[in-house]
């Protein structure tokens, strides 16, 4: 992918039309610039089932601050991004920092949690039509590397990403990425040498839509993602949408013998979500199959893959994955959006997932099992316009036998983002 990022880049800069594009209606590096500014306050905590594990739990305020330029005019224009994220640890010490899964606030060697985090980047960019190529900090929302903004402070990458939008419909994107900056920590080298990719999603019509995706870690795995949805308009007030993803990967020898596993998975997931007024009722059901779960996340020095928390798009992920070794898993869910009752911007869902057939050293059938619930709302006027409060509660069992995969527990999670944007 390294070497043939090139060739992409030239493919798409050759099939450029002389037809109006967003380049040439541009403003300008500062008529067409953007300030935005969210205000974070985060709480997690986990309360583990299992003996020998410790509850964990943090708690922090955060800021993301984020300045994207316009370009200046021309057949070529140029521009400037720049982000800055501040955190404050409010509480998370005596013991109760360092879960993997949270990571508001990275541990020291000593085991003290970080009581602040400062993290900047900046992005030089070029847009040439409707193809931007941009150069420094990254938050790519892709299915085969996808920035975690999940927590207190984002993920962010270091590289060269390319996306085109010059056909209708047909969105192109390929990068080279060259270091992760992990979420709770302000350091630039998480351990990734280097992670490559490349894919398209197009629009096929008003009611279907499908995406391919590749990827490439170095010494880590190579991975490929098949997206489709489709979406049918029923009666009044009704629609039904049905969506599949899947993810192909293979490790590489070196790094299955470190994670003591097989080489090959491949996982999917298919869903029907339907829709009547003010109702979404969701049935899923997601296959793991292969010599190895599915691989994701985690970051280089610790053994992990390094894509990023949030490269998983598949439909049976809450707190648990459900993407073990052999795992079969059902999920039933129901949503509702309480506008239409004159409570505008409260929402509520909630969601059980089965999943059984794992595989261990220890089984050839373990089992776990998720009740999820979350409440949000969002205000809607006043001083405090979209702030957004957003509550969740699992309850995540797992079978004694299916230990060496995942562990059970309860956890809560609350945010209340609070976004501003000056210009």
């Amino acid at each position: 992918m390294k070497k043939e990022l090139p060739i992409i880049l030239c493919g798409i800069l050759s099939a450029i039309p002389a037809l109006a594009s967003e380049q040439s209606q541009s403003k300008g590096f500062i008529a067409d610039s953007h300030f935005n500014l969210l205000l974070r306050n985060a709480y997690m905590k986990r309360d583990y089932k299992v003996p020998g594990i410790q509850n964990r739990a943090e708690w922090g305020q955060g800021l993301i601050a984020d300045w994207q330029s316009g370009y200046t005019r021309g057949l070529i224009g140029f521009g400037f991004d720049a982000m800055g994220q501040y955190a404050v640890r409010l509480d998370g010490g005596r013991g109760k920092s360092g879960d993997g899964g949270i990571d508001f606030f990275k541990q020291a060697h000593n085991g003290k949690a970080k009581s602040e985090l400062a993290k900047f980047g900046a992005t030089a960019k070029m847009r040439i039509s409707d193809t931007v190529i941009s150069y420094g900090t990254q938050r790519p929302q892709l299915p085969v590397v996808s920035a975690d903004n999940s927590r207190l402070l984002d993920e962010t990458f270091t590289g060269v990403v390319v996306t085109s939008k010059e056909i209708h419909g047909l969105d192109i994107n390929a990068g080279y990425l060259t270091d992760e900056q992990r979420k709770s920590d302000d350091r630039h080298n998480s351990g990734l040498k280097s992670l490559s990719f490349g894919g398209a999603s197009y629009q096929f019509n008003d009611r279907f839509s499908g995406s391919f995706y590749a990827s490439n870690v170095e010494k880590t795995l190579n991975k490929q993602y098949l997206g489709l949805s489709y979406q049918q308009p029923l009666a009044a007030e009704q629609s039904l949408a049905l969506n599949f993803n899947g993810y192909n990967s293979r490790l590489t020898k070196k790094y299955a013998s470190q994670l003591d596993t097989g080489r090959s998975n491949t996982i999917w997931s298919m869903a029907a979500n339907y829709s009547w007024w003010i109702h979404t009722f969701k049935l899923a059901y997601q296959q793991s199959n292969g010599s190895t779960g599915y691989q994701y996340a985690g970051y280089r020095d610790q053994g992990g893959v390094g894509d990023g928390g949030n490269s998983i798009w598949l439909d049976n992920s809450y707190w648990s994955d459900f993407d073990a070794k052999g795992e079969r898993s059902w999920q039933a869910a129901y949503g509702i959006d309480f506008s239409e009752l004159g409570i505008p911007g409260l929402s509520y869902n909630i969601a059980y997932v089965r999943g059984d057939n794992i595989k261990t050293s220890q089984t050839s059938n373990g089992h776990e099992h998720e009740l999820y619930n979350q409440i949000q709302y969002k205000v809607q006027s006043g001083v405090a316009k979209d702030l957004t409060l957003d509550l969740r509660y699992s309850i995540l069992r797992v079978s004694a036998n299916a230990a060496d995969y995942n562990s059970g527990g309860s956890e809560i999670r609350f945010f209340a983002d609070y976004p501003f944007s000056f210009f």
